[in-house]
């Protein structure tokens, strides 16, 4: 009995499987690549690194950007990570074995310097502590790991916005609310500009009781391979307990502990 027609016919399952296969490993390419570019990609750049299409490129990037993995900035057309991407991020880095070590460095840190260390990372348009160490000292805030704090107003945050490029930053202060958190909070994106250039070439970012009033904070960054801020590293306290300028004089041992904390992180 010769075979059906339903039987003779070969099965598509395979090659749909391989086009889906196909479309997730470019998908992660892309992803890749943005996440390692040292400037915000635009297409053109995406595609000829991945060496795609232009119209493939675009579909994956739509795609991406649709679901929140990618962000696209409005005045250059650039690429970077998208919000669901920068949560990911946090969320294995906090699952990251080696969290343990980093949370000891920051123990010692806190040793050193008598007063609280935190560790934080960029979650989208606002900070977030990966990991945190209280002071022994009973006046202290008390913000747990995993909270989130405002770009704008905090050391960290500043440092974060300096640190990227002119066009994401611009595009970050024109989506968020500048929100005056105290009186001496900078609500303005020249403020922020000038003091972006202030930390640039200072190599440390301050708050001069911009986030809580009688609380100060000094701030470095800890960088990755390439020596971009991917993280920053911080202490703060209040501003009766530890003046800013001795704060300031704890700069060697938090860039210290920076740069062995870039060795548990990247």
């Amino acid at each position: 009995m010769p075979p059906s027609l339903a039987s003779a016919a070969p099965d598509p399952t395979p090659a749909r499987q391989d086009e889906a296969n196909s479309v997730s490993d470019r998908s992660l390419a892309v992803l890749d690549f943005v996440t390692q570019a040292e400037a915000p990609p635009g297409l053109m750049d995406i595609a000829a690194a991945l060496n795609l299409p232009k119209a493939t490129a675009s579909r994956l990037c739509a795609h991406l950007e649709a679901r929140q993995w990618l962000l696209r900035h409005e005045g250059d057309r650039s690429f970077s990570p998208g919000p669901k991407l920068l949560s990911l991020a946090v969320r294995a880095l906090q699952a990251d074995p080696r969290q343990a070590l980093r949370h000891e460095l920051l123990s010692q840190l806190v040793a050193r310097l008598g007063e609280t260390c935190n560790l934080t990372v960029l979650d989208g348009t606002r900070v977030r502590y990966l990991d945190r160490v209280e002071t022994h000292w009973p006046l202290r805030i008390q913000l747990e790991a995993g909270s989130m704090v405002p770009i704008h107003a905090t050391a960290s945050g500043k440092l974060f916005l300096a640190h990227m490029p002119a066009a994401r930053r611009a595009a970050i202060l024109d989506s968020v609310e500048l929100t005056a958190c105290t009186a001496n909070t900078l609500t303005t994106p020249e403020a922020l500009a000038q003091e972006c250039a202030r930390i640039v070439r200072e190599g440390h970012s301050c708050d001069r009781e911009e986030f809580m009033r009688g609380m100060i904070a000094v701030a470095v960054p800890v960088r990755d391979a390439k020596g971009q801020c991917r993280a920053t590293l911080a202490v703060h306290a209040p501003e009766a307990r530890m003046p800013l300028a001795q704060a300031l004089e704890g700069l060697p041992h938090l860039k210290e502990t920076a740069q062995r904390m870039a060795g548990l992180l990247f």
